[in-house]
């Protein structure tokens, strides 16, 4: 066990208003208690709900903003009642820092629906502090939102699965998915459509890959590996296809009508939403009761779910898709994240960018 300093000035990258552009920015992280553990932060992932919030696009941002919530760190001190971690552990922090422990969703595992749970940037901590992310050099976390990185997978390939790979690994396993001879489809093939290819497939699934033009069809069926490709645009071909899947992994960040995708379905199917749109979707009533369809959601996954996901992933093999790059292209790669200009996900090189120095 390390010891416990007082508050640390640390640097991280910042956006300071809705512009989302990010600059460095120094803060304090708050004192490390009994149950933190001090992680220094190797790199992390950028997904696209970080583009959301740093452009406040759901009105809900507060400034000054350190985002990223897809972090790997090696530990470097633990709290006096730290017992699962010590120092030099390899670890991941997701998009959760917090919770109430007492509710419903608490007592079950799955603190992810905890009404009052902590984001990990974004939010005020149980201190009164402002919680902030991982594009920063340090960052003091509870052990219970600690996870570790299995031992053999590098840690720019863990990152994207503390968000993207548990984001489709908990619907799957939470819906009873997860056996094997199952038709299932992703709709987008961005950071998380790419890992719902790559776990479906590891769980022994025909999977099609549904998207609004024919440019990715050749990274999903040659380089991912994906079953079949579908243009949604393409009504002869979508009608071919009607009533054919169990599920489908709706990852689409955007509005988009519901009413193709759902005749996609089979009876009892469901379609599972993923991305955050601020917009209404709309469906007509007929195309889900004539075959007593599911339209659902998901939401990332509990720490549990985390562990398990990692765990798979080991075992199978599974690796992320990824762009390597330092914090200073960090705002070029927001810009090309914007454009989907991505495959298929950024992962910042935090340790490497030397932010305190």
């Amino acid at each position: 066990m390390g010891s416990i300093e007082a508050q640390r000035t640390i640097t991280g990258w910042a956006a300071t208003d809705p512009t989302g552009i990010l600059a460095p920015y120094t803060y304090s992280l708050r004192d490390t208690g009994p149950e933190d553990v001090y992680v220094k932060v190797i790199c992390c992932g950028i997904c696209h709900t970080d583009l959301h919030q740093i452009k406040n696009d759901l009105g809900m941002s507060n400034y000054p903003m350190v985002p990223g919530h897809e972090v790997v760190g090696e530990v470097v001190e633990v709290g006096s009642d730290v017992s699962k971690f010590r120092a030099g552990d390899i670890v991941g922090v997701g998009a959760i820092v917090g919770c109430c422990r007492n509710c419903h969703p608490c007592k079950r595992d799955i603190e992810q629906y905890c009404n009052k749970k902590i984001w990990s940037y974004n939010d005020v901590y149980t201190d009164g502090k402002p919680t902030q992310g991982g594009f920063a050099s340090s960052m003091v976390v509870d052990q219970k939102f600690v996870v570790k990185i299995p031992e053999g997978m590098d840690p720019e390939q863990a990152a994207p699965l503390l968000c993207a790979g548990v984001t489709i690994y908990s619907p799957l396993s939470h819906f009873g998915l997860k056996q094997s001879g199952l038709r299932g489809g992703i709709l987008g093939l961005g950071g998380v459509g790419h890992m719902g290819v790559k776990i479906a497939k590891a769980m022994g699934h025909h999977v099609t890959v549904i998207s609004s033009s024919d440019k990715k069809r050749e990274e999903a069926l040659d380089h991912l590996r994906a079953d079949e490709y579908l243009v949604s645009s393409d009504a002869t071909k979508m009608q071919e296809k009607a009533d054919t899947l169990d599920y489908i992994i709706d990852t689409v960040p955007v509005f988009h009508p519901l009413e193709p995708y759902l005749s996609l379905l089979k009876l009892d199917g469901k379609l599972i939403l993923m991305g955050v749109i601020n917009t209404p979707l709309q469906f007509l009533t007929p195309v889900v009761m004539l075959g007593r369809k599911t339209i659902t959601g998901s939401f990332v996954g509990s720490i549990k779910e985390i562990e398990e996901m990692l765990e798979f992933c080991k075992e199978k093999g599974l690796t992320s898709m990824i762009e390597v790059i330092k914090m200073d292209y960090v705002n070029k790669a927001i810009e090309r994240l914007e454009k989907n200009d991505v495959r298929y996900r950024f992962v910042v090189d935090v340790a490497g960018s030397k932010l305190d120095q």
